[in-house]
């Protein structure tokens, strides 16, 4: 215990971003109001799956598993954004925010691996549709649910655990949360070491992931192009476009922040592009995922008149 008083300082100081104090105000609203947009939107999609029978299918488990996910994914930064965002420079203590570092990378690389099984289910659901029924069976489903969050906690454990015990000099961390470059960069000692494991882990991990997207991908495009009907192809590349963007925003920005050049992370601007994929990409996956689909669209018209009916019946 006396290691850790002397490592770590008494309080971190999470800078947040810098802005005006009559702009704080509207930052904060605007903030506010998309945090509770993103809670709206990906608990609908997790309650419609439950109720309503029509959305029964493996495609949509694994987007209600996503937005459970995207529900904790965003809570976990979320509050440090607008208290910074409200307040200014903020105190936390290090056992929060390496509470929180550790939290939020195990959701992300859970979302990379889920993203991963998302791509898998539409290959199977396009290439092997006579046989999707029994590969994607409901224990299937459960087990890769439970596979992807198991591997993301996992391999989270070791950027957590390495920057944990790093000897820290200075407390301001120039981030809205407790991120890994900020806080190597408080570091007492060379973390060039640390960099190249932190890397290593996090590459390799979305490497994997982007190599088995775009395989699974190359031959779905190939399975949609053999389909003699246009209104086929049409759809099966509908569903396909809605999930590469959301790999698309994520991924892209992971790779800036945690594997681009040492500049952009230097100079603040990873704060910034970590927005997308900690508050955007939660924001908008609810609508590029369902809440523009058909069937999601008919499935809140059956949940609706049935509580219509039960409120009647009252």
């Amino acid at each position: 215990m006396d290691h850790v008083n002397h490592t770590w300082p008494q309080t971190f100081i999470l800078a947040g971003f810098t802005a005006s104090s009559a702009l704080r105000p509207l930052a904060f609203l605007g903030a506010l109001c998309v945090y509770l947009l993103t809670l709206a939107g990906n608990l609908l999609i997790i309650v419609l799956v439950q109720a309503d029978s029509g959305l029964s299918t493996p495609m949509y488990f694994f987007i209600s598993v996503l937005s459970f996910l995207e529900l904790w994914y965003v809570s976990t930064t979320a509050p440090s954004l607008l208290h910074t965002l409200l307040r200014g420079r903020s105190p936390v203590s290090p056992v929060v925010c390496f509470a929180q570092l550790y939290v939020f990378h195990s959701l992300g690389m859970t979302e990379c691996y889920l993203l991963g099984v998302m791509a898998l289910d539409r290959y199977l659901a396009i290439c092997r549709p006579l046989h999707y029924h029994s590969l994607m069976s409901r224990q299937v489903q459960l087990w890769l649910a439970g596979a992807t969050w198991v591997a993301g906690f996992s391999a989270a454990l070791v950027p957590a655990s390495l920057t944990a015990t790093l000897p820290y000099c200075w407390k301001e961390v120039a981030h809205y949360f407790c991120d890994l470059a900020p806080l190597m960069r408080l570091a007492c000692v060379d973390t060039s070491w640390h960099a190249q494991v932190y890397i290593t882990v996090i590459g390799i991990i979305n490497l994997c992931n982007i190599a088995l997207i775009l395989g699974l991908y190359g031959g779905i495009v190939g399975a949609v192009l053999k389909l003699p009907s246009a209104a086929s192809r049409a759809k099966a590349f509908s569903t396909c476009s809605s999930h590469m963007t959301v790999v698309t925003l994520f991924f892209g920005s992971a790779f800036v922040v945690y594997v681009g050049p040492p500049e952009i992370r230097a100079e603040g601007r990873g704060k910034l592009i970590a927005l997308v994929y900690t508050f955007l990409t939660p924001f908008l996956n609810p609508i590029i995922y369902t809440l523009r689909n058909k069937e999601v669209k008919e499935a809140v018209k059956r949940v609706t008149e049935r509580i219509r009916a039960m409120l009647k019946r009252l």
